[in-house]
């Protein structure tokens, strides 16, 4: 006998696993798939007769607001993303496909939840541009905001200052307590430099027991040197009971003016690097 298609449709729209709303040109829900329940945590009697607006996170409506009039125009929207509001408070990342039916009078939509991949994006984009042991900037990163920190400096003439720190014979520390030990000591570190500085300054791990500061806005070199000092002072202050009783390891830090020391990248880093072994000789010198 032959399948009677009218009555099956209904069932495959509730048996999807994406999500069907139906809204009309007022934005109220007019019909939502079974499939909702699981999104947003309602049920469909819940949202059928509300404006559909209601549900979305308010950093999107604005957003949303000018793809519903797209869609209205009779574009078809099939990529566009937003986040919504589900009925624990929770956040959810969403992915629509939507376009305006005239025989219908109302703007269909197919909503996919693509929170799980939005997170796995982001934790991607993090890995790119951050260390993965210390989670500190990396190189790169490091890189393309030094580089835009010195065109703004050249714009209005501002100074910089770019700080380049090594810890003292860590070598000795991997050989005598092994790289577990070595990685803690690295992270806190990269911790403890990160509480010295402003939002607006940069701390990066370059690489080994290397790292780099960019401290934008300096008011004089003074303050610059002064930093260091605390810097230091806090660098020195006593590891936690985990290290077993192992003394915190001196650093040197070295030091780049712009553009008193130079009015690139590579020559600042060149002579922070540089000024750093200068200090490191001359503490293995004087003992």
């Amino acid at each position: 006998m032959p399948v009677d298609l009218q009555a099956l449709f209904p069932k495959l729209i509730h048996l999807m696993l994406d999500t069907v709303f139906v809204v009309d040109r007022d934005n109220q829900i007019v019909f939502v798939s079974d499939a909702c329940e699981a999104l947003l945590g309602y049920r469909a009697d819940e949202l059928t007769g509300t404006p559909i607006t209601n549900y979305i996170h308010p950093d999107d409506l604005s957003a949303t607001q000018a793809s519903i009039v797209r869609v209205m125009n009779g574009q078809s929207h099939v990529d566009f993303r937003n986040r919504y509001l589900r009925k624990d408070g929770a956040v959810v990342h969403i992915l629509w496909a939507a376009h305006w039916s005239d025989e219908v009078g109302a703007r269909i939509g197919v909503a996919r939840n693509v929170t799980a991949l939005r997170q796995a994006e982001e934790e991607l984009h993090f890995l790119a541009h951050h260390d993965p042991l210390t989670h500190l900037t990396n190189r790169s990163l490091f890189t393309d905001r030094l580089d835009s920190a010195l065109r703004s400096a050249h714009r209005h003439q501002n100074t910089l200052a770019l700080l380049f720190l090594d810890i003292d014979d860590f070598k000795g520390i991997n050989d005598a307590h092994g790289h577990v030990i070595g990685d803690r000591v690295l992270r806190t570190v990269a911790r403890r430099l990160e509480g010295c500085v402003r939002e607006t300054d940069t701390v990066a791990r370059m690489g080994g027991d290397e790292f780099t500061l960019l401290l934008t806005d300096i008011q004089s070199p003074d303050a610059v040197y002064e930093k260091i000092r605390q810097i230091l002072a806090v660098l020195s202050e006593p590891l936690g009971a985990e290290f077993e009783g192992m003394d915190m390891p001196s650093c040197s830090i070295g030091v780049a003016f712009y553009p008193a020391d130079g009015e690139d990248a590579d020559t600042l880093l060149r002579h922070a690097d540089g000024d750093m072994y200068r200090i490191k000789r001359h503490r293995s010198v004087t003992g």
